[in-house]
């Protein structure tokens, strides 16, 4: 199936854009003018071998020393031996019948090709090395190449690529250096257009800025040269593959068990809900959990500049924005979509982040009859959220008074939920508030739960605890009474005074 074509029978797939397969074939060109230098140092796959082959007496201790080393110390040699096994690679598979494979079969066939070349090319390799240069290549032809061991974790939260020699990732809510390394420059930004293509966008040198996602939602931001000056910058937010719960939370200590009652309740009787937050701070993540106490038979439109959210109910309609084309048009804003739902008879309007002018015909939304519609906010504070709102009408060009634009507030938004990342990096709800009317020309607001910090234990985790502002009467109870959630609502609160005392 795999028999050699011939380079002239590769070009047509390698010079394809867009697919999948054909794009490991883009390093390609660059990599035969490697392969043309290699020769020339062709003895020095032996001469690193010899020092994997000096502690002769201890050969089963070998082949683990590089297994443990960090990428960094992976000598050239290694790179310049995969370099000319993957241009050998290129110029004998046929990537029309590669395409045709399963992922599983692909990678069969291409591990096969791999051994043989090992064989005939009689590179100096002991079998953890082989075995490395195996998956790194069938990695490189079928994924996203120095990425895929990263995105195989589900404890990374984030994947920063700074550079093909410059990778760090988030754990445990801690940024860490990783040990990535791309082959050159020209592979890292193969790697972006990749992951850019399956959704239909683009990032070269005359569009260098892109937004993106993954297969699982996973957000993906793509900065190239000449904007990013060292190189491609690359970051995703990754999703966990088991989409966390309000009791997950729970056991996490983000919120109290009372409080995530609380928020069940203001999901289920159709508040209108803004969740603000810093970068990182958990608001998508949080959105997800408060949708999944929707009801199954409302009918739910999404609203994203790329789709992250994840919603378990049947009745959900996505919409994505789309940027301009080459030509510079046939773009479709956040508020284009914002608009086109209001026609498409929606139940709940969530908008996954808002950033600008639409903000307000989401708030036209939520105050024409669209109860329990969502969005997140980039702010430090429900009081910062709330001038953020203003400030993102008045970037609209909305020349309306400053108490009128506050009278909208007031009457769309019921619920602000405040998510935080703290220091130690730990994600908290740190603020439960209700948006209760307006006094003159200012916004009354009345917090419902609040986290304080106690201080902080001997491995510098931060000790605190959610506690209840003693309101035992807040403003969405008739709502809750309309849903025959008062005595739910009622017994979380008092539960709330109860654990504080």
């Amino acid at each position: 199936m795999f028999g050699k074509r011939g380079t002239a029978g590769t070009a047509g797939p390698a010079g394809s854009a867009g697919s999948t397969h054909d794009a490991p074939t883009s390093p390609a060109a660059p990599e035969p003018v490697e392969a043309a230098t290699a020769p020339a140092p062709a003895p020095e796959p032996e001469t690193p071998a010899r020092p994997a082959a000096q502690p002769e007496p201890a050969p089963a201790v070998t082949p683990a020393k590089p297994a443990a080393r960090s990428q960094s110390q992976r000598n050239e040699s290694y790179y310049d031996t995969k370099t000319q096994v993957f241009s050998a690679l290129i110029e004998t598979i046929d990537l029309s019948q590669l395409a045709k494979l399963d992922g599983d079969s692909a990678r069969e066939e291409i591990r096969d090709i791999v051994n043989d070349i090992i064989a005939i090319k009689n590179y100096a390799m002991s079998i953890a090395e082989q075995e490395e240069l195996l998956e790194d290549i069938c990695n490189d032809v079928l994924g996203y190449g120095p990425l895929e061991p990263l995105l195989a974790r589900d404890d990374i939260a984030d994947i920063m690529i700074n550079g093909p020699d410059s990778a760090y990732i988030e754990v445990d809510g801690k940024v860490q250096h990783a040990d990535v390394k791309f082959r050159d420059a020209q592979q890292l930004l193969s790697v972006c257009q990749r992951i850019v293509s399956q959704v239909g966008r683009r990032v070269d040198e005359s569009s260098p800025i892109c937004d993106a996602r993954l297969a699982d939602g996973s957000r993906v931001n793509v900065i190239a040269p000449p904007l990013a000056i060292d190189g491609t910058a690359l970051t995703i937010r990754k999703f966990k593959k088991d989409k966390l719960t309000l009791d997950q939370l729970v056991n996490f200590g983000s919120i109290s068990p009372e409080g995530a009652t609380l928020l069940q309740i203001i999901g289920r009787v159709r508040c209108n809900v803004v969740i603000s937050g810093g970068t990182g701070s958990g608001k998508t993540t949080l959105l997800n959990c408060l949708t999944r106490y929707i009801d199954e038979d409302e009918r739910i439109i999404t609203c994203e500049d790329s789709a992250e959210l994840q919603l378990q109910q049947p009745h959900v309609v996505r919409l994505e924005t789309r940027p301009p084309n080459l030509e510079g048009e046939g773009q479709i804003t956040m508020r284009d979509l914002v608009k086109n739902c209001l026609r498409m008879r929606p139940e709940r309007i969530i908008v996954g982040e808002v950033r600008g002018p639409e903000v307000f015909d989401l708030l036209q939304a939520m105050n024409t009859g669209h109860d329990g519609s969502m969005g997140t906010i980039h702010s430090n504070s429900p009081r910062e959220c709330l001038s953020r709102i203003e400030s993102m009408i008045a970037m609209g060009g909305f020349s309306l008074p400053q108490r009128t634009v506050r009278e909208i507030i007031v009457g769309s938004v019921d619920v602000i939920v405040q998510a935080a990342r703290l220091r130690d990096g730990s994600r908290r709800i740190t603020h439960i508030t209700e948006v209760v009317g307006m006094e003159g020309d200012v916004i009354i607001t009345q917090d419902l739960m609040l986290y304080d910090m106690q201080g902080e234990d001997t491995n510098g985790k931060i000790l605190g605890k959610h506690r209840s502002t003693g309101i035992g009467r807040p403003a969405m109870w008739d709502r809750a009474r309309y849903y025959n959630e008062e005595q739910r609502l009622a017994a979380a609160l008092d539960s709330m005074e109860t654990v504080q005392n």
